[in-house]
């Protein structure tokens, strides 16, 4: 897809290299006009755009570090990642920080449902989301241990 390192997510763009067996399949379940022309330009554009491209990859690369930072400062495992998100294990109930981070108007994602109660799928930001978050983090989980 586009919408990591292209920075294209609310585009909806993405595309398959395959068999024409496979695109034939493809093409027979996808949505009709799936993709629109703004969309289309967009991903052409990206394409052309090798520093964009580059200084993605190094706002991207600089967050996963001052996450990683971030967890091991506040004791907090998590799995290393080279993605654009990062999972970090809690050490409780995943459910009751995410509540406690959406009260501070913080949002992540909770994945219990690929069997990791524990875990919160974090994307990187800009480093002040960044700091931000691993604000509210620090305050969310002194807030379940308290109890609140």
């Amino acid at each position: 897809t586009f919408s990591k390192a292209w920075g294209l997510a609310a585009m909806r763009v993405g595309y398959a290299l395959s068999s024409p067996a496979i695109a034939d399949v493809l093409n027979r379940v996808r949505q009709p006009f799936n993709v629109n022309s703004i969309a289309l330009a967009a991903a052409a554009a990206v394409l052309e755009d090798e520093e964009y491209l580059n200084r993605s990859r190094e706002v991207n690369d600089a967050g996963l570090r001052q996450l990683a930072a971030g967890f091991e400062q506040l004791g907090v495992s998590f799995i290393p990642s080279v993605g654009n998100f990062i999972a970090v294990d809690v050490g409780a109930q995943a459910a009751e920080v995410y509540q406690a981070l959406l009260a501070r108007g913080v949002i992540v994602r909770p994945v219990a449902g690929y069997g990791m109660p524990n875990h919160l799928r974090v994307s990187v930001g800009l480093a002040e989301e960044n700091a931000r978050f691993l604000e509210a983090l620090s305050d969310a989980l002194q807030a379940v241990r308290d109890g609140h």
